[in-house]
């Protein structure tokens, strides 16, 4: 098969690898998009931690199954899947009290140490494994995961019916957590990015306000606040704007080494909450329910597809922030730009 590989820090290559085969309880899986995400240049770039090469990223997947292990019972040959590409031990302490993100040895694919699926074909735990309806679009699929991610933020939001939310950020997460709010009880949502272009898909999957900067708005508090950016400027002006009482959820990735500067007193005396989120625990089977039942707008959300020899050339795409999502179409025939963003 065909496959982008990352061979050092910095280095990848398209190139044949073998094919892969299902293990007892694995399945192989043809890939129809993969889509790619600030973690896939992470990894290219040696600063994921446990990271290591060469290995095969991706890990934003949605495809069809090929083959399948002989202890595999739950999938057939021809059914449309997506995937969660989380690896975990199941035996720490973490997996056993159900909080499983946060593995003492979480792996994944296309992450850490398992190949992903920017490749012809990916074999994967059938148990990691979802069946999709046979009128699904495979490639709007594989937004899945990154959906999967959004609802354990919310899972992890003290919600309430009528409460207004602030957004940092206009890329996919921002997007995607936009879109749920409503369906979290959101009264209002309000997103806010430096970017023309992205608050133009902010309202293009139904935001109604979209700002350049949230001084742009006549409230001056919201009862959650999120950053899906992780920059220190956007996190700094973000909390002062939580109301006594609410919440703030660092959900964009920051470098390792950002620091960021707030009131402590702020925090203790208007008891705000600050939450984190990892990754997903318990949500993937949700995600597809809320994909298929039409939670979001992917039509709206992917701008470009590459084909796996074009691997280079998205990345340079991703890294200057042009577009919206961007997928690789292993089986597709040529690059395409799929919304006019030129106005």
């Amino acid at each position: 098969m065909k496959a982008v590989v990352f061979e050092s820090k910095g280095q990848l290559s398209v190139k044949a690898m073998p094919d892969p085969t299902p293990g007892l309880h694995d399945v192989v899986i043809e890939v129809a998009s993969v889509g790619m995400c600030g973690t896939d240049i992470h990894v290219f770039d040696g600063e994921f931690e446990g990271g290591v090469f060469p290995i095969i990223p991706g890990h934003e997947i949605s495809g069809t199954v090929v083959a399948v292990g002989s202890g595999v019972t739950s999938l057939r040959v021809g059914d449309p899947v997506a995937v969660n590409p989380t690896l975990t031990c199941e035996s720490c302490e973490y997996c056993l009290t159900g909080r499983s993100n946060l593995c003492r040895n979480w792996q994944g694919m296309g992450v850490v140490a398992n190949d992903g699926a920017s490749a012809e074909f990916l074999r994967a735990p059938a148990r990691n494994v979802h069946k999709l309806r046979s009128s699904t679009d495979l490639n709007h699929a594989a937004l899945i995961e990154p959906l999967a991610c959004a609802v354990r933020g919310y899972d992890l939001l003290p919600r309430r019916l009528g409460e207004h939310y602030l957004i940092y950020g206009a890329g996919t997460m921002g997007l995607l957590m936009a879109q749920l709010a409503p369906r979290a009880g959101a009264a209002s949502v309000t997103i806010v990015d430096t970017n023309a272009k992205r608050l133009d898909a902010a309202r293009d999957v139904a935001v109604e306000t979209v700002l350049a900067k949230a001084d742009d708005s006549s409230r001056h508090e919201w009862d959650v606040v999120i950053d899906c950016t992780g920059v220190v400027a956007a996190i700094e002006d973000g909390l002062p704007r939580v109301k006594p009482g609410g919440t703030f959820q660092h959900f964009g990735v920051a470098p390792v080494e950002a620091r960021a500067q707030y009131s402590p007193f702020r925090i203790y005396r208007d008891e705000i909450n600050i939450v984190g989120t990892m990754a997903t625990v318990s949500c993937f089977g949700r995600a597809v329910e809320l994909f298929e039942a039409g939670a979001i707008k992917p039509e709206a959300m992917i701008s470009h597809y590459f084909q796996l020899d074009d691997y280079q050339d998205a990345m340079n795409m991703f890294r200057k922030g042009t577009g919206r999502k961007l997928q690789v179409r292993p089986g597709a025939r040529e690059s395409f730009t799929l919304l006019d963003l030129s106005n």
